[in-house]
C-alpha cells in the first residue's frame, strides 16, 4: 500500500490520540487508510458498548460508506496518534480511473473487511460466554489465513487479552471459560497461544448452543 500513501498524500489527515474519527450512526461518506497508528472500532451490541477489533497500518475502515451509503455501522476511535488518507466518492473515483491495480487492491480488501467485520459482529451476538468465546476461534480460522487446514488441530497466536477483545468480555470472564475448555480436554493456553484440540468438535458445540437459542 506505500504506492497509495505516495500517490495521495494531499489527502492526509491527522488525528489525536483518543480522538473520535467518526460515530456509529452518523451519516459517512468517506473511507480511511491508516498510514501509521492504530485505529479502535467500538460498536453498541444490546446496549453496551463493545470492542470490534483495532486495526493497524495499511488497513482500511468506514469502506461502508461508500460502497453501501449507509451510517456508520461503528465508532472509530484514534488509538494512538493516526494518520490516514481521507477517500471520499469524488476523489475515490480519481484512483479508481487513474490506478487501477491500486484500485483492485482495495476492491480486494473491501471484499475481505465486509466479510471480516461481518463475522466478527456474529461474534458479538451470541448470548451465552462459553459458545461466544468458541465462536472467537471459529472466526479467526475463517477470516485469518491458516498454515495447515487438513486437520482439526489448530494453533492460534493469542493471548487470553486478545480473546477477551474479540470475544468483547472482561479477561476474568474469559478466563474462566477457557479454564472450562481446558477442564474438557478442548483446547490448551500457553504464554504465546492457544491451541484448539479438535475444532470440528468445537464448531458443532458453538452452532448446537446458536440453534437452541434462536428457538
Amino acid at each position: 500500500m506505500s504506492d497509495v500513501f505516495a500517490a495521495f498524500s494531499r489527502f492526509a489527515k491527522t488525528f489525536p490520540k483518543g480522538s473520535v474519527i467518526f460515530s456509529e450512526f452518523e451519516p459517512g461518506d468517506c473511507f480511511y487508510l491508516i498510514q501509521s497508528g492504530r485505529v479502535q472500532l467500538i460498536k453498541v451490541v444490546n446496549g453496551f458498548q463493545k470492542n470490534l477489533d483495532i486495526l493497524q497500518p495499511s488497513e482500511i475502515f468506514g469502506e461502508m460508506a461508500i460502497l453501501e451509503n449507509s451510517p456508520r455501522s461503528a465508532t472509530a476511535i484514534a488509538y494512538d496518534e493516526v494518520k490516514a488518507l481521507e477517500f471520499n466518492k469524488a476523489n475515490f473515483e480519481v484512483l479508481m480511473m487513474g490506478n487501477p491495480a491500486i484500485a483492485m487492491k482495495l476492491l480486494k480488501t473491501f471484499v475481505k473487511r465486509i466479510f471480516a467485520q461481518k463475522r466478527r459482529f456474529m461474534v458479538l451476538t451470541v448470548p451465552e460466554k462459553m459458545a461466544r468465546v468458541g465462536d472467537v476461534f471459529l472466526m479467526l480460522d475463517e477470516t485469518q489465513p491458516i498454515p495447515d487446514k487438513t486437520t482439526d488441530f489448530r494453533s492460534f497466536n493469542l493471548t487470553m487479552d486478545d480473546v477477551a477483545r474479540w470475544a468483547g468480555l472482561p479477561v476474568d470472564e474469559v478466563q474462566d471459560v477457557m479454564h472450562r475448555f481446558i477442564d474438557q480436554g478442548k483446547m490448551e493456553v500457553f504464554n504465546d497461544r492457544i491451541v484448539v484440540k479438535n475444532l470440528t468438535e468445537l464448531s458443532r458445540y458453538v452452532n448446537a448452543r446458536r440453534g437452541r437459542e434462536a428457538q
